[in-house]
């Protein structure tokens, strides 16, 4: 949890997060899987600032080599003392990741796991807390990555993620700059369930979960039948 995601329309992202420092640029997808580059704002000079990341963060220690771990989401409970998004949190190295909507998977009675999508009733596009850190390789380069930020579950994510009953860290947009830029304690309080009344979601076909198929507005289709 969260293993797969929908990016929203790039200028439409960077209105939502209030981008004037640099701009995205990315195709549209309706189906972002950990390793792939992502749009992240971090702050720079004081400003939101647009960014591309891998999504599955590698520590500065590593060398550029990524953890035999999945480092895709950190833990609330746990990102300011795992080894690997520790000096992030401590440094100060947060992002904002940008969103349409993310995918949960369900456990249904028979053992199955079904795909719902969820998204926000309020915004379309909205913004989850992470973490990003850079690592030096072999050869000299450095490498960009991030890790999104997960917390307990509201009562419509325990139903749908039933397993983990555990959601990504949304943001309200009122906090945007504080969790980019704003002190330790005031950024970890922004961490907590997004209310369950403001959220939707539907069951969507397993086709989510086959890469080799189209990446398409047709995978949050509601499932029908």
């Amino acid at each position: 949890m969260c293993g797969k995601y929908i990016l929203a329309q790039a200028a439409k992202a960077e209105r939502a997060l209030g981008i004037r420092r640099g701009r995205w640029d990315y195709p549209p997808s309706y189906r972002v899987l950990p390793t792939e580059q992502v749009p992240v704002a971090v702050a720079e000079h004081g400003e939101p600032t647009a960014a591309m990341m891998r999504w599955g963060l590698i520590p500065f220690w590593a060398r550029g080599v990524p953890l035999k771990a999945s480092t895709i989401n950190a833990t609330v409970e746990r990102m300011e003392i795992a080894p690997s998004y520790r000096d992030a949190w401590q440094r100060g190295q947060r992002c904002i990741f940008v969103m349409g909507g993310f995918y949960e998977p369900h456990v249904a009675a028979d053992g199955t796991r079904e795909q719902f999508f969820i998204h926000l009733a309020d915004r379309e596009v909205f913004g989850v807390a992470g973490l990003w850190d850079r690592s030096r390789r072999a050869d000299g380069t450095w490498i960009h990555s991030c890790v999104l930020i997960t917390v307990p579950a509201n009562r419509l994510l325990a139903t749908i993620h039933n397993e983990k009953q555990r959601m990504p860290a949304i943001l309200a947009a009122s906090a945007h700059a504080a969790w980019l830029a704003g002190e330790h304690a005031a950024a970890r309080a922004l961490l907590g369930p997004y209310p369950d009344e403001l959220m939707v979601g539907w069951q969507v076909s397993r086709r989510v979960n086959n890469p080799r198929l189209p990446n398409d507005a047709s995978l949050i289709e509601p499932l029908t039948g």
